[in-house]
């Protein structure tokens, strides 16, 4: 099912928010207001945008402090939007986080264009972040190559992508269904004992002593990547 990309327009110039979210929407993209700082910082936590819009002059808190809030927990791409054309403004916002800047008044297709651009660079960079460094543990999803204690080790690829997905995410616990289903996806038709194998061989492997991370059973739901 396709979900459209969020995207956050925090100005407190409603005319601006509305003729953005004209051109937003006409392109696919749900949209989202907040015409003050507080609020834009409420409804980010809320919502979880795919990319924030973000004026320099808001009351109650401004631009720079919501682009520090939000850089806080998230790294999505964020476009500073303001009157202020000066180069120090410019240089602060990138340095706060920002991945792009336009200066009032703008040409809204050009706006939607550097929205698509930062997407697709932030999705780029998202889809590079392959590899995975734990001490004596390096697993590398792009060339599917995992290295302990500084030797190669081969191993098929689900079991690979199942180390890979559990250690990408340290101590979270799940199930054999949660596992069948982001490793082997919603096609997989096979039995959840599938996972119980994978992991027995996968702890034959690549378990050593003395490690901060192991592979943990978690009795009568599933299993972690424990990191002590």
């Amino acid at each position: 099912m396709y979900v459209k990309p969020k995207v956050l327009i925090i100005d407190d110039d409603v005319n601006i928010c509305e003729l953005i979210r004209l051109y937003m929407e006409k392109e696919g993209y749900e949209v989202l207001t907040a015409y003050n700082g507080i609020k834009a910082i409420e409804v980010f936590k809320e919502a979880a945008p795919n990319i924030v819009i973000l004026d320099i002059m808001l009351p109650g808190i401004d631009g720079w402090q919501v682009c520090r809030e939000i850089r806080k927990v998230s790294t999505i791409p964020i476009i500073m939007l303001t009157a202020k054309g000066e180069t120090f403004d410019k240089v602060l916002g990138l340095e706060l986080g920002a991945d792009d800047y336009m200066v009032k008044p703008f040409e809204p297709k050009e706006l939607v264009a550097r929205v698509k651009a930062v997407l697709r660079r932030y999705e780029h960079k998202e889809v590079d972040v392959q590899e995975i460094v734990y001490p004596n543990l390096i697993i590398n999803k792009t060339n599917y190559t995992v290295r302990i204690n500084s030797k190669d080790l081969e191993l098929p690829p689900k079991e690979l992508e199942l180390l890979f997905f559990l250690a990408s995410n340290p101590n979270k616990v799940f199930t054999r269904e949660q596992l069948l289903e982001h490793v082997w996806g919603f096609d997989f038709y096979g039995d959840s004992r599938t996972v119980d194998v994978h992991i027995k061989r996968l702890r034959e492997k690549i378990e050593i002593e003395n490690q901060i991370w192991q592979l943990k059973t978690v009795w009568g739901v599933g299993y972690k990547f424990e990191v002590k």
